[in-house]
């Protein structure tokens, strides 16, 4: 996914788990949070309760292949949430409505 995401013009900060996840936030100041409930470490839920607390307004896109995937997006009040499996096409409309791809350096 973060591959798809570079390929297309997108700055992306990779995460293997919540904690540090929250730690990327305070050094990369992202424009958007790609969030996965079912982290290790910290789930989603704690995530967003904590990146709140930190004073981050950011939006988040929960990303989950549970069937409850519109009700945890809600709970954390996220901006939306793209359900698993996913077309490569419905990630990229999701992320667009909320940031800009950064055009690539021209080739010299």
């Amino acid at each position: 996914m973060a591959d798809i995401l570079e390929f297309e013009g997108y700055q992306v900060a990779r995460a293997a788990d919540g904690a540090v996840g929250l730690a990327a936030v305070e050094s990369v100041q992202p424009a958007l949070v790609l969030l996965d409930m079912r982290m290790p470490v910290v789930d989603g839920w704690e995530f967003a309760r904590l990146l709140r607390a930190r004073g981050h307004v950011v939006p988040i896109l929960v990303m989950t292949a549970a069937q409850d995937a519109r009700r945890w997006a809600q709970e954390i009040d996220a901006a939306g949430y793209v359900p698993k499996p996913f077309h490569i096409v419905d990630l990229l409309d999701a992320v667009a409505r909320f940031v800009d791809p950064t055009p690539p350096p021209p080739v010299q």
